[in-house]
């Protein structure tokens, strides 16, 4: 048996291991309709998708902004009912956005664990090119947590390695100017006022200039690919 997206399906027991929480958590976030039921298989085990690991990690990192539970049911009921797994990592990456950086230091033994998958020395190496792990002290690795659930699912996209250090640094740069476009731009509207509205507008804009910034790249992405294959088929 396999998911849509061709993985092995998890039991209740995998499910908690790949997003780091309890199988308690796992059914009290089910009990409260947060999770959709699983696909009952032989022996009448629950079996659990791409789809269920994906609105999990969008759970925990709704929970660990500090959204109360009431909050995230909210922002769940205001997501399309067939969002994608990749759609949900979308969601999460934004909302990931809106915290300082978290970084950890964790051994091998637990990044495998929480990435649900051995790690080959290719797959820390596309991991390190990504800037999602960054090798600490012998076999322990600093962890972007915010990244590291889409820094997984890229390992198996067919990009070379130099490609995806080129696409970096192409994404660093640019993010940078617009960053500093944006900055410059704001910075006129506060400079009369005091700290507090400073932190207030600040507050206010990052989610919001995230979320504009991630629609604009996917459209002009969506753009470019669509010129581009249709350049191919003609040429």
């Amino acid at each position: 048996m396999t998911t849509d997206a061709g993985e092995s399906p998890l039991t209740i027991d995998e499910l908690a291991a790949r997003a780091g929480v309890t199988v308690r958590t796992v059914r009290f976030y089910a009990g409260k309709g947060l999770l959709p039921p699983p696909e009952i298989g032989p022996r009448r085990v629950g079996h659990y998708g791409p789809g269920h690991v994906a609105r999990l990690a969008l759970i925990e990192e709704l929970r660990q902004q500090g959204m109360t539970l009431a909050a995230i049911e909210r922002y769940l009921r205001q997501l399309p009912p067939d969002l994608p797994p990749h759609g949900l990592a979308i969601h999460r990456a934004v909302v990931a956005s809106w915290a300082p950086d978290a970084e950890e230091t964790v051994p091998r033994r637990e990044l495998e664990r929480r990435v649900g998958r051995p790690l080959t020395e290719q797959d820390i190496e596309r991991l390190a090119a990504m800037n999602v792990v960054v090798a600490h002290d012998g076999d322990t690795f600093r962890v972007d947590a915010g990244l590291l659930r889409l820094g997984v699912r890229l390992l198996d996209v067919p990009l070379s390695l130099e490609a995806i250090r080129a696409a970096r640094e192409v994404l660093v740069e640019h993010s940078r100017a617009a960053a500093h476009e944006l900055a410059r731009l704001f910075r006129g509207e506060v400079a009369e006022r005091d700290a507090q509205d400073v932190k207030s507008l600040s507050a206010h804009m990052h989610p919001l200039v995230v979320q504009a910034l991630l629609t604009t790249f996917q459209r002009s992405l969506r753009e470019e690919l669509s010129e581009w294959l249709t350049g191919s088929g003609t040429g």
